[in-house]
């Protein structure tokens, strides 16, 4: 095994986009192989309707993480947005690791924050007053006790009702507050953080309370996507082939 970690985030997938399936799947069999460990942060899936939707590309992404878990590498998986409805199942079924919504790591050396990165978008009061609402166990379970066919309409109307919600919303509302980053590195006692969810890749430097720190942001899959790589050397940015 390469001893190489890799961090991806919002691939969306969905039927409506198979190059992108498409170029994930090549990922895992290709230059994640022989990683030691893949991090998926979350919206891995555009609309993830539960575990027992196995309609395109769902049964073939399982199958892709499933080989690759297989061969040797580790994955873990962050709940999104959108998909925090997928469960044991789908972990049992591929044999990825699940994590909460925050979770340190030792990444060579160095204890590492990940996140998806909504929940330190704290600005947006509106998206955390609905967040709080739909993660509740009692709202997932009704969710999922529904048929899939219903599912699919409130997944559309969803994402019909997104789209109008982010229209009235400035770039500063959605991006992360500063103060929420600094709250949650110090809480979780690391100068490092890696997250997604906002689609603005970058690797930020701060200074927080005299104390050196990284946040880096993952890219939105769109054509123009790659891996955090790290290893014990550093990190670096993979070009997705």
């Amino acid at each position: 095994m390469r001893r190489e970690t890799l961090f991806v985030s919002d691939l969306h997938l969905s039927a409506a986009r198979p190059d992108t399936a498409r170029r994930f799947l090549r990922f895992l069999d290709a230059q994640a192989q022989g990683a030691e460990r893949l991090y998926i942060l979350g919206d891995l899936f555009d609309a993830y309707l539960g575990d027992d939707d196995d309609s395109r590309p769902n049964r073939e992404v399982k199958a892709g993480l499933k080989r690759l878990v297989e061969s040797g590498t580790e994955v873990f998986f962050q709940h999104g947005n959108r998909d925090f409805l997928l469960g044991q199942r789908f972990a049992e079924e591929t044999g990825v690791r699940l994590l909460g919504d925050y979770a340190v790591i030792d990444l060579y050396g160095a204890p590492t924050l990940l996140t998806h990165g909504d929940l330190l978008c704290t600005d947006d009061v509106q998206y955390q007053t609905a967040r709080a609402r739909i993660r509740t166990e009692a709202w997932k379970r009704d969710a999922l006790g529904k048929p899939l066919w219903l599912r699919r309409l409130y997944a559309r109307w969803y994402r019909f009702k997104s789209g109008l919600d982010k229209s009235g919303k400035t770039y500063e509302i959605m991006d992360v507050n500063g103060q929420t980053v600094a709250e949650a590195l110090r809480g979780a006692g690391v100068a490092r953080l890696i997250h997604g969810h906002t689609h603005r890749p970058q690797v930020h430097e701060l200074n927080i309370e005299g104390n050196n720190c990284q946040r880096f942001v993952l890219p939105e899959w769109n054509g123009e996507e790659w891996a955090l790589c790290f290893d014990a050397a550093g990190f670096r940015r993979e070009r997705i082939a």
